[in-house]
């Protein structure tokens, strides 16, 4: 099939792992954004590669029982949630068994039937950090170009999918709760009253680059705002204002970027007003979050899925756990009652400060906690210095674990792993090494962020012939 040909009707039979809805015609696989498993639909073929078809929807003839309105206005353009038009317990259906085919297909292991996937109780607003983006030159959708209104160029929003000089402005998003719509829309009206420059994301010129909100459980709120150099005048305008409108902030900071992109965590972060962090609350334990600080975005979900990690790792007090990626040692203090002694590894070594001191919040001092990359310290001699674990949780990025670091937990061969993975395929090839030494006992899928294709899962390790 060639690009501009029509398919009168396709029924889309599944979804992929982007989170597009797949169709199959004349043995050939093709990609529709924004469908739903179970639409019949009329597709224009808008791109041709060599294993498969791309195709935009050009009518619903028949709607899946799973089609829901989206809720969003700017569902479509905006990629943060792509999967609002289908239903919940249709999304949760769909995780589930990315989760299940992935690890079986990938890992080539004998594995036990996971779990059902832990639902979140939110579905909206269930984020506690946004970062969005000033541009000069913001993404037009068709009804404004064909309007006879004057536009307003300037936006502050969110990237469009693939396009990084493309910004949506947002009017609405459902990701955060209030006030953090209310800010960035003040800020906004602000900066576009007293023409105060956006950022050329083409050009690299203007002075407006980036705001983020933080928001907390204990009603703490922080505000980031970055600019492109040091105006004073511009600085000491906008950053007044949010501070007098908006009383609820607890923490507002700005940061003075010229590099070409708007990774701060290299450069200095200056407090404007109020404290240097706000707190967060997790069950009995306090984190302290810093402007640089990590910190799981669903807040809510997370303390979930903490409680499943400390169930899998089994702990009864006398056990030696080593917290690979600990980030900002939330698990390690979550689970440090529970054990002997707890020592994390991270590479940021500013995330290892705020482990320490999280620690030091809460009174607990069977934690250690070391900074540097993950296969250049957990090597043999430290091992033999700190000693050789009982348990190891781990929490690697999307890319899954170092293979030097897998393979060395396979020789390690500890009683337990508790494997914490936000992409199933890489999770699953982690586990096919792993899978030498030791046998896959639970698989808990969780779901972290409704509305979009992303899910966590939890998997136990038990040493083999140690049950």
């Amino acid at each position: 099939m060639e690009k501009g040909t029509i398919i009168d009707s396709l029924e889309i039979t599944d979804i992929s792992s982007e989170g597009k809805g797949v169709g199959r015609v004349e043995g050939q696989v093709v990609f529709i954004k924004e469908t739903v498993p179970g639409d019949v639909v009329k597709v224009k073929i808008v791109g041709k590669r060599k294993r498969f078809l791309e195709g935009i929807t050009e009518k619903i003839i028949e709607a899946s029982p799973d089609r829901v309105e989206p809720f969003c206005e700017h569902f479509g353009l905006c990629g943060g949630c792509k999967w609002q038009h289908m239903n919940y317990d249709a999304q949760l259906r769909h995780k589930q068994a990315y989760v299940e085919e992935n690890l079986r297909k990938l890992s080539g292991l004998k594995l036990p039937i996971a779990a059902p996937i832990l639902e979140s109780k939110k579905t909206t607003f269930y984020r506690n950090k946004l970062e969005y983006t000033f541009s000069n030159f913001r993404w037009l959708t068709r009804e404004e170009i064909d309007s006879d209104t004057r536009l307003i160029h300037s936006g502050l929003g969110f990237h469009i999918t693939g396009r990084f000089d493309k910004m949506l402005n947002i009017n609405k998003c459902w990701l955060q709760r209030d006030p953090s719509n209310e800010i960035r829309l003040a800020v906004k009206g602000f900066a576009d009253k007293h023409c105060i420059p956006y950022f050329d994301l083409r050009k690299q010129e203007g002075f407006l680059r980036n705001l983020i909100i933080r928001t907390a459980s204990t009603g703490d709120v922080m505000v980031i705002l970055q600019v492109a150099y040091r105006n004073q005048e511009w600085l000491a305008l906008i950053l007044n204002f949010i501070k007098e409108k908006f009383s609820s902030i607890t923490s507002l900071h700005y940061v003075v970027n010229g590099k070409g992109n708007d990774s701060f965590h290299d450069l200095d972060v200056r407090l404007f007003s109020g404290k240097d962090h706000i707190m967060e609350e997790m069950g009995d334990l306090k984190f302290r979050i810093g402007p640089k600080s990590f910190y799981q975005t669903n807040a809510e979900q997370a303390y979930e899925l903490y409680k499943i990690v400390a169930e899998y790792a089994g702990l009864t007090g006398e056990e030696l756990v080593y917290d690979l990626y600990t980030g900002a040692g939330t698990i390690a203090n979550f689970v440090a009652g529970n054990a002997k002694k707890i020592i994390g590894i991270e590479y940021a070594a500013a995330a290892i400060e705020d482990a320490k001191l999280n620690s030091k919040i809460n009174g607990i001092t069977n934690t250690d906690f070391f900074a540097g990359d993950m296969k250049k310290i957990l090597v043999d001699d430290f091992i033999s210095r700190h000693g050789k674990p009982d348990v190891i949780i781990t929490d690697p990025p999307r890319a899954g674990m170092h293979p030097e670091v897998t393979r060395l937990l396979a020789d390690l061969k500890v009683s337990r792993i508790v494997y914490l993975g936000c992409n199933p395929a890489t999770q699953a090839r982690d586990l096919k090494v792993l899978g030498r030494s030791y046998e896959v006992i639970k698989i808990q899928p969780i779901d972290m962020f409704p509305q979009t294709r992303h899910v966590e899962c939890v998997v136990l390790l038990q040493l083999c012939n140690s049950k």
